[in-house]
């Protein structure tokens, strides 16, 4: 079974999010998808299995559970295609438990079309300040997510948050950003915490930038946004916020091949 490796999110190796992407004849049983995600121990492992008209059916594994949704192994599974099994055309559908997902290639890199997901204000959940070390701006609940406007870029870029109490907090995970401000180059910066389901601190994270984008083109009176997730690795993203759906675009290299045996 061949994989590979895929920094998405980023021009340069070893920056952005990795993503492990195995493109197979047929799924195997969930129980091996998920030793397998386990094994590869990165945020994300999808799955993709080619169908019919461009369309592939894709699943992702962290490395606790299956999710629903999934934007920077999605930008790793049509990288691939394209890049390392020569897959025609500059449009991919993925079929999956968020619907359809589009991917086109282009001179600025790879441009997703994934789902919106509105927000609405919630009280601060019990051990979130505490565990922030920081009293936010306001909580929104989004989706699965919650997310935490801070006061200022600085407050994101600092944070040390208590992982083991942020996995407490009841949901998928925590969204904290920030406005950008005269000196940034970014609309908007954040952070994605998602112990919960096995991520102490995703990289770059695409789902969580379909809750963001209508969060901040609510706050901002804008619908396109350059984004910065401030992770170790970091990454940058161009969002556009259009017709109830979030298009993210970046870049992605690949930066290992390789094979699982005996399956």
């Amino acid at each position: 079974m061949k994989f590979w490796t895929v920094d998405a999110f980023t021009s340069e190796p070893f920056k952005g999010n990795p993503a492990a992407v195995f493109v197979i004849p047929a799924f195997p049983s969930v129980e091996l998808m998920q030793k397998i995600a386990a094994e590869m121990n990165l945020s994300e492992t999808v799955f993709v299995v080619a169908k019919s008209n461009m369309h592939h059916e894709v699943r992702w594994f962290t490395p606790f559970t299956e999710v629903e949704l999934c934007g920077h192994a999605t930008m790793a599974a049509a990288h691939v295609l394209w890049k390392q099994l020569g897959l025609e055309g500059d449009a991919v559908y993925f079929d999956s438990y968020s619907g359809v997902l589009m991917a086109e290639r282009s001179s600025q890199g790879i441009t997703l079309n994934l789902p919106a997901y509105s927000h609405e204000p919630m009280p601060v959940p019990d051990g979130l300040a505490e565990a922030l070390d920081v009293f936010p701006v306001c909580v929104s609940k989004a989706y699965d997510d919650c997310l935490v406007e801070l006061h200022s870029i600085d407050e994101v870029l600092n944070l040390k948050p208590d992982i083991a109490r942020l996995q407490q907090i009841d949901c998928r995970g925590i969204i904290v950003t920030a406005d950008g401000d005269d000196d940034s180059p970014y609309d908007f910066v954040s952070r994605f915490f998602a112990p919960k389901v096995g991520v102490s601190e995703d990289p770059v994270t695409g789902s969580a930038h379909c809750k963001l984008a209508p969060y901040w083109s609510e706050r901002l009176g804008k619908n396109e946004f350059t984004a910065y997730q401030a992770s170790q690795r970091g990454g940058t993203l161009l969002v556009r916020y259009e017709h109830g759906r979030v298009y993210l675009t970046g870049q992605a290299v690949t930066v290992f091949e390789g094979t699982f045996l005996n399956f």
